[in-house]
């Protein structure tokens, strides 16, 4: 049985894989900012069969509160040996280009509060010479667009950040996992046109849950998503920089 401490519980890829830890028996303890939502969550987990299901409320801005929840997942939960780091917004990339607060505020979100965690988790983990941080970065993160390079500039600092604590803790007997999904259907991506590429919250969590279990370092998912970022990655920049996307 692990006991895994989910930060960004609400989120559809967070529950998603939190069934499939439930059904694996593990405790489980989510974190979200929806007290109603969490709840409801942890009702149904706990009929999906896991161990102990706990809730706890957090804004993930509030970066000095990390300290105190890792410790609280700790008590709660006997311990303390994974971790899925789930949370984020998805970036109004014109609104963040006009606005220097909007943009600070956006990589607050989506990078500095993960590293944050990251670090408290990591150094729980190193000390204890066991553990497992699994964190969702994005191969919005593997090269700055037009589009949304805000968001994927804050990305590419988690894979970046993520890489090196991998480095670091490989020795102690940590595994970090950092996880790329490319286009995911759910609530927060409901405005946008359907297509072949994308995949659902329960495919991309089975993926997420085995490379969990595997030690794989970096994930994309869908798997397609790496050849993908291959080519997008190395065009030339004097093409890439007229290409619109």
């Amino acid at each position: 049985m692990r006991r895994i401490l989910i930060m960004g519980a609400t989120s559809a890829i967070a529950e998603a894989s939190a069934r499939e830890f439930a059904a694996l028996g593990d405790a489980l303890f989510l974190v979200g900012r929806n007290a109603d939502r969490l709840g409801a969550i942890a009702d149904d987990l706990r009929l999906r069969g896991a161990a102990q299901v706990d809730t706890y409320v957090m804004d993930a801005r509030e970066l000095a509160g990390y300290p105190q929840l890792v410790d609280e997942a700790t008590r709660r939960l006997g311990g303390l040996d994974t971790a899925l780091i789930a949370h984020g917004t998805l970036t109004d990339q014109p609104a963040a280009a006009a606005s220097s607060e909007l943009m600070l505020e956006e990589f607050r979100i989506n990078a500095l509060s993960h590293m944050v965690l990251c670090t408290e988790l990591g150094n729980r983990f190193e000390t204890q010479g066991r553990g497992c941080i699994a964190v969702i970065s994005s191969v919005a993160g593997d090269r700055g667009r037009q589009s949304n390079y805000v968001y994927g500039s804050a990305k590419a600092a988690v894979t970046a950040f993520t890489s090196g604590l991998r480095q670091r803790l490989h020795p102690k007997g940590v595994h970090v996992l950092t996880i790329k999904p490319g286009f995911v259907d759910t609530p927060m991506t409901a405005s946008f046109k359907k297509g072949a590429l994308w995949a659902t919250p329960s495919a991309v969590a089975k993926s997420i849950v085995k490379a969990m279990q595997r030690g794989t370092p970096v994930l994309y998912t869908p798997w397609f998503w790496w050849g993908i970022m291959q080519i997008i990655k190395n065009v030339p920049e004097v093409i890439f920089r007229k290409l619109k996307l």
